[in-house]
């Protein structure tokens, strides 16, 4: 990290900082202007959150990402999101099951030229649905691409490759595959599932039931059990996708070289407590030793946190719980509340122009020699390839099932309550 406003310049026993900024026309990059521009108030916000990510991914700490709101629909995967995947940064990411399924419009044989389109936040909804179209905030689409997607994933699911219990991050591997197919044959650009299938990158959904992947599952289900069809076999096996999960937060913690995670946060519900509920599920639930939460824990929710929701409570609040580490989050913590679409394509420009400085300066200097100057140039430079978990996920499954054993004694006791006798 160069000059400007340091992580730990709030604590009450450092030194004091005094306000130093910079003029807007003074500034060369978007590094610049994050931290010598924005002073105050939410800026402010915004110049820690992007000094944090800075110092996580300089310390080469794996990063995992939690997404909720329609990224894909947006097209926000394409701006921003792919180019953050591809750095082999992250390690896995959540999100919802609607994510998923609009990742699949681009690809679709009759859509291929671009299902979505622009509208008015304040159009006339029901002139909308009368022609047909559906909205999502400013982004619209005919009701045929939804039916069109339907038919391409119940095709899919129909196949044998799905006819037996897995994972969902099995699930959206494997439909990660289709979807790469769909695209390279429309001559369309990568999506989500199939970037995240090239890399290996695990993709969790904590709420599974709730979207139309899911619910074209249940339209084979129904068939089946309607006589209509002979069989249909594919099931989810939670238990094993919130284990798998686990195996990757012990990896972080046990196996990484860093020994420490950091998760980006980008809206709230279900993807963010499915982010950081393996803390709790190792330590508390399953009883195993010296699980720590988070090392660095940056968010962006509209929330206020006065509202009380899960979205809105900041890392502070996880601390409590555990989920965060509480011996740093004062320093590797912050909670910003904003709509996320506006400040991530900065956010990940800077990060990405950092990374491609450090890249310049290593063609010219040689790494060795530029990591020696600076350390964090390693972090930056992390092979684009990625963790690739999902690849190992057996072996780290497997990992922690040993773990399970050894922990035999505390876990029986764990499972013993004098439960009160049933009223007949």
């Amino acid at each position: 990290m160069v000059e400007g406003m340091s992580l730990e310049s709030s604590q009450p026993h450092k030194p004091r900082r005094y306000l130093r900024v910079r003029r807007v026309d003074e500034c060369e990059s978007l590094h610049e202007l994050l931290t010598f521009c924005l002073p105050a108030f939410g800026g402010a916000y915004l110049r820690r959150i992007y000094q944090i990510l800075d110092r996580a991914i300089g310390m080469g700490c794996p990063l995992t990402l939690a997404i909720s709101g329609p990224v894909t629909v947006s097209g926000q995967h394409q701006t921003w999101l792919l180019p953050l995947l591809e750095t082999g940064w992250v390690a896995y990411l959540s999100t919802t099951d609607a994510v998923c399924y609009h990742d699949g419009h681009r690809s679709l044989d009759a859509y291929k030229s671009g299902p979505v389109h622009e509208v008015s936040i304040f159009s006339d909804d029901a002139a909308l649905r009368e022609e047909g179209t559906i909205r999502v905030t400013d982004m619209a689409f005919d009701e045929g691409v939804l039916l069109d997607q339907d038919r391409f994933l119940a095709a899919v699911l129909a196949g044998p490759e799905f006819q037996r219990a897995m994972t969902g991050t099995e699930l959206r591997h494997l439909l990660g595959k289709y979807y790469a197919a769909q695209e390279e044959r429309n001559g369309v650009a990568p999506g989500l599932l199939s970037t995240c299938h090239q890399l290996a990158i695990p993709v969790f959904v904590g709420a599974p039931a709730d979207g139309s992947v899911f619910l074209n599952s249940m339209k084979l289900w129904a068939m089946r059990e309607a006589g209509l069809i002979p069989e249909y076999g594919f099931n989810l096996d939670l238990h094993a996708e919130v284990f798998e999960a686990c195996a990757y937060h012990r990896w972080g913690l046990f196996e990484n070289p860093v020994q420490a995670l950091g998760t980006i946060i980008l809206g709230g519900g279900v993807p963010k407590n499915y982010n950081l509920q393996p803390e709790p599920a190792l330590g508390q639930v399953l009883g195993l030793p010296d699980v720590r939460g988070y090392l660095f824990d940056v968010q962006i929710v509209t929330a206020p946190v006065t509202d009380g929701s899960l979205s809105s409570c900041p890392p502070g609040e996880a601390v409590t719980w555990g989920k965060v580490d509480k011996d740093t989050y004062l320093q590797t913590t912050e909670s910003m509340q904003a709509d996320y679409s506006i400040v991530m394509p900065f956010l990940v420009k800077a990060l990405l122009d950092n990374r491609r400085r450090y890249e310049r300066m290593a063609a010219e200097e040689g790494e060795e020699a530029v990591f020696a100057r600076e350390p964090q140039a390693r972090g930056y430079l992390r092979p684009r390839q990625g963790y690739r978990l999902f690849a190992q996920r057996e072996r780290l499954c497997e990992a922690l099932r040993g773990d399970v054993r050894a922990n035999r004694e505390w876990l029986l006791e764990s499972i013993q309550y004098p439960l009160a006798a049933l009223q007949t």
